[in-house]
């Protein structure tokens, strides 16, 4: 029996789960004050996953794989079971930015291994004291389990050949996330050069969401997606930001919307950039 769950919950749809057995909340998050932040307050009963020590297996040269390279299967096998997670647990993600942190690259991760009950709290922590769901500071510990059972990705990625392949043939769409002036090349805060990968279009992130930082309708989100990609069929579609992370937020939107998953291109810019590639920059007339 098939047993997915809307990619997105609402916070008093968490209130209904929050006693029972199968539920495991996850904070996924990164940056330097990640895990302080999450000890100085969490939601009741949430655990707490790294984006660079858990989600990702970072490699000395952002050149082979990006900043945050996905890990190996087995090892996020062993994260994922290290905390709990079962192929029954219904799975709740969250994090401080609308879900664009790390909470949609969990999700995305966990889906690409097949698990089905997974969702990420819509308006992240900060919706949750809006409606005074229980915050604390308590510790929280693990419950280790068997390993996961799962084998290999089953959602599609790309590597860096095919994006230079495909990035300009009028049969295929790829999409890059990121705000419009990293996209535009005016600056480049985490990589190394300015600009995106030539013939993708920029489509960012943030406007998946409304301004309380809720995730917009499906309805809106499936006529923005739909007008996007015209007739181009879904295996033709590859999205990618910075590193791997906020174009999972724009496949959650996607998903949200009703419309299949398209590609990753886990790599994305930070592994463009250093390639010797080439790259475009939009020039002000």
């Amino acid at each position: 029996m098939k047993t997915d769950v809307p990619p997105i919950i609402a916070v008093k749809e968490l209130f209904d789960l929050r006693h029972s057995n199968k539920l495991v909340i996850v904070n996924a998050t990164s940056g330097p004050n990640a895990l302080s932040n999450y000890q100085e307050k969490h939601l009741d009963g949430a655990l707490f996953l790294d984006l660079n020590g858990h989600l990702s297996e970072i490699h000395e040269d952002a050149a082979n794989g990006g900043r945050h390279p996905l890990p190996t299967i087995e090892n996020f096998a062993k994260t994922i079971s290290e905390i709990g997670i079962t192929q029954n647990s219904h799975v709740v993600i969250y994090d401080d930015k609308g879900g664009a942190n790390a909470s949609a690259r969990f999700w995305w991760m966990l889906k690409a291994i097949g698990h089905e009950k997974v969702q990420v709290l819509n308006g992240g922590i900060q919706e949750a004291e809006k409606q005074q769901f229980p915050i604390n500071s308590e510790k929280v510990s693990r419950t280790r389990v068997a390993l996961y059972p799962v084998t290999s990705w089953k959602l599609p990625v790309v590597e860096i050949d095919e994006v230079e392949q495909v990035s300009q043939d009028v049969d295929h769409i790829v999409v890059d996330v990121r705000a419009a002036p990293r996209y535009n090349g005016e600056f480049e805060p985490l990589d190394l050069i300015a600009g995106h990968i030539p013939g993708t279009v920029n489509v960012p992130f943030a406007e998946n969401l409304d301004s309380d930082g809720l995730f917009k309708s499906p309805n809106e989100l499936k006529e923005k997606y739909t007008k996007l990609f015209g007739d181009i069929p879904k295996e033709n579609i590859v999205f990618h930001c910075g590193s791997g992370v906020t174009a999972c937020h724009s496949l959650l939107a996607i998903t949200h919307s009703g419309l299949e998953i398209p590609k990753l291109y886990v790599g994305s810019w930070s592994e463009w950039s250093r390639n010797d590639k080439a790259i475009a920059i939009e020039t002000k007339e």
